[in-house]
């Protein structure tokens, strides 16, 4: 061995690193982790389409949930010249971590991408700023019924007309609770499917399954819909609803 250290391996050490933080993290507390492990690469990139799909227009983009900045690092990669992210995390460690990521993070060409950290929960976050495109990280079966309410409804109140939320759900997870929870957690499991399917079934645009995840996943998109003139809401084809 030389003793050289190559910039993959410092790539490697530090999301190993991450994965041992997150771990511990989530021992400490289910609710700003939640997730069995960071976000992948193949989920980051199917939560982050929108924003390939917008591009190059200026957006401004929300990511909730960024726990140890998987997707966050995506996030500042992809973003178009003129564009603004706005990252929000509960865990302070995780949010510190965050500020540290979001000022050392090399952007791409175009230069630097405004990127501001919030120590709070998406469902909390002070603002009349609106939104092009939200990425959740959040986990949100493992939610009460009351705060996947709320955090959906923040959501999409936060989205410009038009805009766009991917969220997602553990596959293996979620199947694997509804056959051995205790009657309470199917209920509450059950009231959150209920409240997640209302919003699908109201603003879904599409849905996919990430298999290349631990656990694999399924990423939701949802639009804020557009008002026309006579208050009909509009999906993206323009048809009324």
């Amino acid at each position: 061995m030389n003793g050289w250290t190559t910039s993959h391996d410092r790539v490697l050490a530090q999301r190993r690193a991450e994965g041992w933080m997150f771990l511990i993290e989530a021992a400490r507390d289910l609710r700003p982790a939640g997730a069995a492990a960071p976000s992948g690469n193949a989920l980051a990139r199917a939560l982050t389409e929108p924003v390939r799909v917008q591009a190059p227009r200026p957006l401004a983009v929300l990511e909730a949930g960024a726990g140890t900045g998987g997707v966050t690092r995506s996030l500042i990669s992809q973003l178009p010249r003129g564009s603004r992210l706005d990252v929000v995390e509960a865990d302070p460690r995780f949010a510190t971590q965050l500020r540290h990521l979001a000022a050392t993070h090399p952007a791409p060409a175009g230069g630097p991408r405004p990127v501001t950290v919030h120590q709070t929960c998406v469902e909390d976050l002070d603002t009349d700023d609106r939104f092009d495109v939200i990425v959740s990280g959040l986990p949100l079966s493992k939610f009460t019924p009351v705060e996947v309410e709320r955090i959906l409804a923040r959501c999409m109140e936060l989205l410009h007309p038009g805009g766009t939320l991917t969220c997602f759900t553990h596959v293996a997870i979620c199947r694997l609770r509804a056959l051995t929870a205790s009657r309470r957690e199917a209920r509450r499991g059950a009231a959150v499917n209920e409240i997640m399917s209302a919003y699908q079934r109201s603003y879904a645009t599409g849905r996919r399954t990430v298999w290349a995840n631990l656990p694999p996943a399924d990423v939701w998109r949802l639009q804020r819909p557009c008002v026309s003139p006579d208050g009909q809401r509009r999906t993206r084809d323009g048809v009324g609803q």
